[in-house]
């Protein structure tokens, strides 16, 4: 055989064996291909919740879209009721006296210049008399006084007692005013004293509209201009004063709302607003106080109740969820979407869990902070999460059994 005859044949063996293994190879890759597909399929049933409708129908399951949502970031504080010093007052005597009577009880309502009490004592007897006593001086002083005047002009009378006149006038004149102003402030009527009625006994009346918050006095007891005989408090003022402290004071500014409860009443949630942010610090504990105005005060908010407060730093509109729509498993956060499928006449539905981040919390409600974006229009369980992951769960248990 000749040497080139021997070359093709070789050459055609090589050929036929470099085919044969490429066939080979290619086989094996298809091969694992599609053993691969198969995990991966496997892997994402085994994530995929299934209920009858009859399941759906029995759990409640509440489907929506994702949908934007206000909500806030809020700060934690504590405080209590207060009432700005304005419509608070300490009821004193404006002249010492013995207690007559006392017409009011601790929590009575009381308006402005209502009589709390009646004081009587000679000293407050002898002060209506001198008053009069000088009234009718200074009434016959001012005929004297206009009669020397008249005198004076018509060059009959003499200069030095019409000054003199005049002075006096003048003199008993000023204190005429000044008893005056002492009655006025014991709540006499001027009046009837300058027609010789003297009361026996004086009222000492209230300043403020409010309610009795402390009866400091008894029947017959002596008081002096210092002694404090009544408290009064206007609640109709009441306000809410919160200890914001100092990591979170940038955080609260003037017109923020609050949300808090009593103590007394902790189920009912009052809301307010913050018309005062103050400007110098406690030092134990280091904070500020806040002050806000009470939207709807109820009767039994009373002053010097403490509170618990959530103020609302800020609000923003963003995708949120209730909380029920949202579990955690294994260190992430999921949420369920929601398909509809139909085989031979049943419906069946399919829930899919879907990793995300969340933000901001309110009253029941969360931000969701998506990773990567949903289909348009997907429909997401709005409640039972916790369910739908546990149920995850058995399956992926049960499949590895």
């Amino acid at each position: 055989m000749n040497t080139p005859n021997i070359y093709v044949i070789l050459l055609a063996v090589l050929a036929s064996v470099f085919t044969a293994c490429a066939e080979t190879n290619t086989d094996e890759n298809e091969q694992a291909a599609t053993e691969l597909a198969g995990m991966a399929g496997a892997e994402e049933n085994e994530n995929i919740v299934h209920l009858s409708e009859l399941k759906f129908n029995s759990l409640g399951m509440k489907l929506d879209t994702l949908s934007l949502r206000f909500l806030s970031e809020s700060v934690e504080a504590n405080g209590q009721l207060e009432v700005p010093p304005q419509y608070e007052a300490s009821v004193t005597a404006v002249l010492g006296g013995n207690i007559g009577s006392i017409e009011v009880i601790e929590g009575d309502q009381v308006s402005k210049n209502q009589t709390l009490a009646f004081l009587s004592h000679p000293n407050l007897t002898r002060v209506q008399t001198e008053y009069v006593r000088l009234y009718q001086r200074m009434l016959f002083l001012d005929q004297e006084y206009r009669r020397q005047a008249r005198l004076y002009d018509e060059e009959v009378g003499s200069g030095q007692i019409y000054q003199q006149t005049k002075a006096e006038y003048e003199s008993v004149k000023a204190e005429v005013k000044g008893y005056e102003a002492q009655l006025n402030q014991l709540n006499l009527d001027v009046k009837q004293i300058q027609n010789g009625d003297i009361y026996s006994s004086v009222p000492v009346v209230s300043p403020i509209d409010g309610y009795i918050e402390k009866v400091q006095i008894q029947i017959g007891q002596y008081v002096d201009p210092q002694t404090t005989m009544f408290e009064i408090v206007d609640n109709e003022h009441v306000h809410a004063d919160l200890m914001v402290f100092e990591k979170d004071v940038h955080k609260v500014k003037k017109g923020h709302t609050i949300s808090f409860t009593v103590q007394s009443v902790p189920d009912q949630v009052l809301t307010a607003v913050i018309y005062s942010v103050g400007k110098q610090f406690e030092q134990n504990p280091r904070a500020v106080h806040v002050h806000a105005e009470i939207d709807q005060k109820e009767s039994f908010l009373i002053p010097g109740m403490y509170i618990n407060g959530t103020i609302h730093t800020s609000k923003d509109k963003v995708y949120a969820l209730p909380e029920d729509a949202i579990v955690e498993d294994e260190g992430k956060t999921y949420l369920f979407t929601a398909e509809q499928q139909e085989e031979s006449g049943d419906i069946e539905w399919t829930f899919t869990p879907v990793e995300i981040m969340t933000g901001t919390e309110e009253d029941g409600w969360v931000e969701i902070k998506l990773l990567e974006p949903l289909p348009n229009g997907a429909r997401v369980a709005w409640n039972n999460a916790y369910y739908l992951i546990s149920e995850m769960k058995k399956s992926q248990t049960s499949d590895d059994d």
